[in-house]
């Protein structure tokens, strides 16, 4: 028997370990901690609540966007504009997330999941005229691989033409994620961070300027994805054909729903291009009861108060609490492990009859000969999050179209207010929910129940291992010193710690380790 500890995980947002004990090289226990103390929502405390649109988009650089939009709209609840949101300002909303998710789900593939498959060293001898691999050729020359390495080794599949086409989408990739982020600046404001999306709607107005510069850059991007975006995820997924029976996980999906398409004050209700709901093995949509969520900190280094709703929901850090090992909580449906990303989307959009999502997804599995089962996967998450960025892509085009300039895009409201407000909405990682206690004009109590706590969570109370342990559970590890197999699964997620933890400790944590102990 053999323990695994892998401190941190390289090329996800944030600091993360996983352990894993491997008994016969097959993976018999996996812990995912989070090791970063998470407590920005109590920087909210006592504020205006309209403060949290700003500060909550802190959580993380990445999908900032996210996080200002659903709390703005848990504010549209707060201040009583949940129903009356126009329809400029809801497409603007839109537009702006959607940007956010091409942006999003080309830096996961390219800049870092794809090199656990592709081999960067085939470029060593490379004598063409692209200067982007020209220059990765240079610095294999100088031994200077600084973005490539360390990595793991040791079943690199790709010919080294298909690893020369990888490395240049990769290189490629690099200028699209830059004219994403540009695309979310046209109606944000500015990227990360954007300024325009609050309570009540957003500040930016619409003109045939700003929405013919949206268009032609969404048309850049459309022509990467169908390039090389969704080439390469089939490439390599046709080399690595057995990932798609690696890192099941629970077979317990959940999406929020997200992109809308009207201004339902109800947001259980409210009409969205990707659905709401909870989705089994069966493929079968169920709907979501938000009053069925609850966080557990069994495992977690916070104060236990049982499992709770977010309403009720407290962040009081317990760093020498017995049995604890993470700082990410264990959210649960109903009591139950979800996994949440764009797995969760497309297969509650599959469900939900969606005739282009069932198109793309058939069309993917066909292509390998695959049944329905292959989803629930290391390579099913991949292929979902290629399939999703290709769809958005080609919402925006439309939606951008129905933007009418003149009109208005923010609806007023008193600020004296107390009540309490929900927001859920999706990340590019997955269900995100925001939930405030406002009263006499000011915050008594925000919680963020975010997409990598649902699926990095610890162990709950009922001994239910979170998704990513549960995916890691049974793998079997070829070299125990090489663990390529575990990171694949891991990253596979695109975890996300800035998101599930939030402020860093004073005395800080011992990073940097790499430990294969024999027991």
């Amino acid at each position: 028997m053999a323990k695994i500890v892998i401190d941190p995980i390289t090329r996800v947002e944030g600091h993360m370990k996983v352990e894993a004990v491997v008994e016969g090289g097959v993976v018999r226990e996996a812990r995912s901690s989070g090791m970063m103390y998470r407590g920005l929502e109590n920087i909210l405390k006592e504020r205006d609540p309209r403060d949290a649109a700003r500060i909550m988009q802190r959580i993380c650089g990445v999908c900032p966007t996210s996080h200002g939009l659903t709390a703005a709209y848990a504010l549209d609840e707060v201040y009583g504009v949940n129903g009356s949101i126009t329809d400029n300002g809801r497409i603007l909303r839109n537009l702006i997330q959607g940007a956010n998710f091409v942006q999003s789900h080309i830096l996961h593939f390219y800049h870092l999941a794809a090199l656990d498959y592709v081999d960067v060293t085939a470029l060593a001898d490379y004598g063409g005229d692209d200067p982007g691999l020209k220059k990765v050729r240079e610095f294999i020359g100088r031994g200077a691989l600084g973005p490539f390495m360390p990595r793991y080794e040791g079943d690199y599949r790709l010919t080294k033409a298909e690893n020369r086409q990888a490395v240049g989408s990769y290189v490629k990739a690099l200028d699209l994620r830059r004219l994403a982020h540009e695309a979310v600046a046209i109606f944000g404001g500015k990227m990360p961070h954007n300024m325009s999306i609050v309570a009540g709607g957003v500040t930016a107005t619409p003109s045939v300027d700003k929405m013919t510069s949206f268009l032609w850059k969404i048309d850049q991007l459309i022509d990467f994805i169908d390039g090389h975006y969704l080439p390469d995820v089939l490439m390599v997924a046709g080399r690595y054909s057995d990932y798609f029976g690696i890192g099941v996980g629970c077979k317990q999906f959940m999406s929020f729903g997200c992109f809308d398409l009207d201004s339902n004050p109800d947001l259980t209700k409210r009409k969205r291009w990707l659905p709401q709901g909870i989705v089994g093995a069966d493929l079968k949509l169920r709907p979501l009861d938000p009053t069925k969520i609850t966080e557990d900190v069994q495992s977690s280094w916070f104060r236990d108060n049982g499992p709770v709703h977010p309403y009720d929901g407290e962040t009081v850090p317990d760093r020498d609490k017995a049995g604890a090992y993470s700082w990410i909580k264990s959210p649960r449906y109903d009591g139950q492990v979800m996994e949440v990303g764009p797995l969760a989307r497309m297969l509650a959009g599959y469900a939900n009859g969606d005739t282009e999502i069932q198109s793309m997804v058939n069309g993917v599995l066909a292509h390998f000969g695959a049944g329905p089962s292959a989803l629930f996967s290391t390579l099913g998450r991949h292929a979902a999050r290629a399939i999703e960025c290709k769809l958005v892509a080609q919402k925006l085009k439309n939606w951008v179209l129905e933007l009418k300039p003149g009109e208005p895009t923010f609806t007023d409201f008193p600020l004296e207010v107390t009540n309490r407000g929900m927001g859920l909405h999706e990340a590019p990682r997955g269900a995100l929910g925001h939930w405030l206690d406002v009263q006499g004009g000011k915050v008594k109590n925000y919680q963020a129940v975010v997409p990598t706590t649902w699926n990095a969570g610890p162990m709950d109370t009922k001994g239910q291992p979170g998704p990513m342990e549960q995916s890691l559970i049974g793998t079997k590890v070829k070299d125990e010193k090489n663990p390529f197999e575990l990171v694949r699964i891991v990253r596979a997620y695109d975890p996300c710690l800035s998101c599930a933890v939030h402020v860093v400790t004073p005395k800080g944590e011992d990073l940097g380790r790499f430990v294969v102990a024999a027991q």
